[in-house]
């Protein structure tokens, strides 16, 4: 298993609803722990991770600031579409901190990975850094 979810690895943001020049959000997928995506103050706040394939996941972690409540669903077709819910995170408030957040998947399978932040402590949040343990599926 390895962080599937890194740019090297293949993977790409397929849509994001926010975009600052200065804080893409091809910056939660580039591996360095010096960038982050910010969001505009208005929520839900998306992003989409589109794997190089389908992947078998173990873990996804999200390191990321001010983000209240998180929802993380999941599609395994070619396209960004059909996605199903994976899992509803309600976050803890680290007062502009951090926030590190892992969730055990077991052998579930997606192309694709959507991040909604439903609700939020301040007017924008960051996402710092993606990690997900999975593998390409294969056959």
């Amino acid at each position: 298993m390895f962080d599937v979810a890194l740019s090297a690895a293949g993977a790409q943001i397929s849509f994001a609803t926010s975009c600052d020049e200065n804080f893409p959000p091809e910056h939660i997928i580039d591996g360095k722990d010096d960038t982050f995506w910010s969001s505009t103050g208005l929520f839900p706040q998306e992003f989409v991770v589109t794997f190089a394939s389908l992947m078998n996941i173990n873990t996804i972690k999200i390191e990321c600031s001010n983000v209240r409540k998180l929802l993380i669903e999941r599609s395994v077709q070619n396209e960004p579409d059909d996605f199903e819910p994976v899992e509803q995170k309600d976050m803890e408030n680290s007062d502009g901190q951090w926030q590190s957040e892992e969730i055990s998947v077991s052998n579930m399978t997606a192309v694709h990975l959507k991040f909604t932040v439903m609700a939020a402590y301040d007017h924008f949040v960051a996402v710092h850094r993606l990690h997900v343990d999975g593998n390409a599926v294969h056959g």
